[in-house]
This record gives structure tokens, sequence and C-alpha cells, in this order.
């Protein structure tokens, strides 16, 4: 599947969470698809992303470690059904986007949460949130820098 289809439906699940743990589990699936796709985008992706690329994979594999794994289904981990990665730049909008709900949702869980250590997890998982996020619009940056310098080149 497309890396856009698999963020919308990250998406519309993340908006659809019911309750801290199904939030949660969503919050991680959102951080293991950053992940693929900034492994993709290291790898496949325009050469002057692969750098920032490598980044994402660092920071959402972060974000997944400090969360406790959610126990799926076989064939429900979205990241494992990403198989290409369509335009970037499209990706990367769409994932923008989705990490910033990550962070609202986040916040959410933390202002309501029972216990510190919760508290503190989700603290964490919003910074590698946010970083990643920070990153992905590095990268769109990047792109935007990239388009700029093309019809100059042209022009003379």
């Amino acid at each position: 599947m497309d890396a856009v289809r698999l963020i919308v439906t990250s998406r519309r699940a993340l908006a659809g969470g019911r309750g801290a743990p199904e939030i949660m589990t969503e919050v991680w699936q959102a951080q293991a698809l950053a992940q693929a796709i900034g492994s993709r985008l290291a790898v496949f992706g325009p050469p002057e992303l692969r750098g920032e690329a490598l980044g994402l994979t660092e920071l959402a594999g972060r974000g997944c470690g400090v969360l406790q794994a959610p126990d799926l289904a076989d064939g429900d981990l979205r990241a494992a059904q990403l198989t290409e990665l369509g335009d970037a730049r499209q990706a990367l909008m769409h994932l923008g986007s989705l990490l910033g709900e990550v962070g609202i949702a986040l916040v959410g869980i933390a202002s309501s949460a029972d216990d510190e250590a919760t508290y503190w997890q989700c603290m964490e998982a919003i910074d590698a949130a946010d970083e990643s996020r920070d990153r992905v619009l590095e990268m769109l940056r990047r792109l935007a820098d990239r388009d700029q310098v093309v019809p100059e080149r042209e022009a003379g």
C-alpha cells in the first residue's frame, strides 16, 4: 500500500481512538509508519533528503521505543504494509500532519494520566513526535529549495 493511504488510515484510527490504551496503540503505529517511511526515503528518496530521512528513522524508532509495543494481530502493523512511497512531497505533508496529531493526542493522555510513569512516557513520546515532525518539515523545505533551483537553471 502506498504511504499516503497508510497515513490517512493512521490519522483516522488515531482520531477514532477511544481511551488511552487504544490511542497509545495508534501513536505507536504512527511512529512505526514514520520510521518505515524514513527508511524508504533514505534508500530510495531524493538524494537531498537522505540524511534527514535517516534522522527521521532514528527519531521515530525512539518514539516506538518509549512506548510499549502493542499486541497486534498478524497483518495489523501498518508500517509492514508500506509497499511504495508515491510522491515524496505528498507523503511528507501527510506524515507531518499525522505527527502533529500524535503530539496533540499524547498531550491529552499526559494531562489526564493517573500515574507518573504514563505521564513521563507521554512526554518522551511527544518529544520524539515533535523532533520527527521537525525532520519532516526540513525535508519539505529541501524539496521546495530544490524546486526553486530547477526553474532558475532553466531560465538562465
